[in-house]
């Protein structure tokens, strides 16, 4: 008889944003299949919410089915929904960094985060961080990059570079910036998902992929070349593809992932396609992450209308690929 999976663990994010409420429903949504435990202050769950603080995530299996299992972590005082509180910004990083260290000794099998509110991590408690991909890849340690999937059933995609100005993104995009893309892509796309042989389509940098240097040169000085040796060396992967005609549902049958250049040319088309079931998967850490593809939603929080979709997805995706 097979042991129990160790369950999800869902860290906060910020308190005064839909996180807390649609972790609940998530669990609500979920409790019979998939074991999960939620780390935070009770206090900032909705009122009503079932909920049993337990003392190790080992004990989320006694009662998942009737009670959100919570990791208590105590913070300075309740939320107020849509107004985020910078003197609960220390409590939401150190929450992150508990879940991680959760997972990475075995006690739980995968982590989900709810949404940050940046501004108020940064007046509160001076992060250091573009965002949580990159406080994640910190915490892993050794130097290691962590690379930003949007995933869902229609699609999956990868931008290379990330939470930069437009403007950067030319210097920045090297040759061993996007083969290490590439290479972290293609091994998760096996480790994770589950894919023996992944085909990945590289987007463009310029309009039409340069059209032949008329449009923009980096194409022809550079990115074809570069995904010539990749495919040399075994990887399988197309392009540089003209970014306008890659994401139509017949392309999208030729390859199994798409990296693209830049953040919106990789999270227009899947926010257009599937904007409620999109899920952020972290790639190229040694545990999986996952995270609902939207942010805090200050202007509704506490109102009871958040859809929990994403959540959920993100959810039942960290739990399929941490069976893997």
């Amino acid at each position: 008889m097979s042991a129990r999976p160790a369950p999800v663990v869902i860290s906060c994010g910020e308190p005064a944003g839909i996180g807390p409420e649609i972790a609940a429903r998530a669990w609500a949504h979920l409790k019979e299949t998939v074991p999960m435990v939620w780390m935070g202050d009770p206090r900032h769950l909705p009122d009503g919410t079932p909920h049993e603080v337990i003392d190790h995530p080992d004990a989320a299996h006694a009662w998942s089915a009737r009670a959100l299992p919570v990791l208590a972590h105590a913070f300075p005082g309740p939320a107020t929904p849509g107004t985020p509180n910078p003197a609960h910004a220390q409590g939401v990083i150190d929450v992150i960094a508990a879940c991680v260290d959760l997972v990475e000794t075995g006690a739980a099998s995968a982590l989900c985060t709810a949404p940050l509110h940046k501004q108020a991590l940064i007046e509160g408690a001076g992060f250091a961080y573009p965002g949580h991909t990159e406080y994640l890849a910190a915490l892993a340690g050794g130097g290691r990059r962590a690379v930003m999937m949007l995933a869902s059933d229609q699609l999956r995609v990868v931008p290379a570079t990330i939470h930069i100005a437009l403007k950067e993104v030319p210097a920045t995009l090297t040759p061993a910036l996007l083969r290490e893309t590439i290479e972290i892509t293609a091994r998760d796309l096996t480790d994770r998902f589950g894919i023996p042989a992944p085909r990945i389509a590289v987007a463009g940098l310029n309009p039409h992929a340069g059209e032949g240097g008329t449009m923009g040169r980096e194409e022809r000085d550079w990115i074809t070349e570069l995904l010539t040796e990749m495919r040399r060396e075994g990887v399988a992967v197309t392009g540089p593809l003209p970014a306008d005609t890659m994401f139509h549902a017949a392309a999208r049958r030729r390859y199994d992932a798409a990296v693209a250049m830049y953040h919106d040319q990789a999270l227009i088309p899947i926010k257009t396609l599937d904007f409620d079931r999109g899920v952020n998967v972290t790639l190229g850490l040694p545990f999986i992450r996952t995270s609902p593809d939207h942010g805090t939603a200050f202007d509704i929080a506490g109102t009871g209308t958040a859809n929990p979709t994403s959540m959920i997805e993100a959810i039942k995706l960290a739990a399929r690929m941490a069976s893997r």
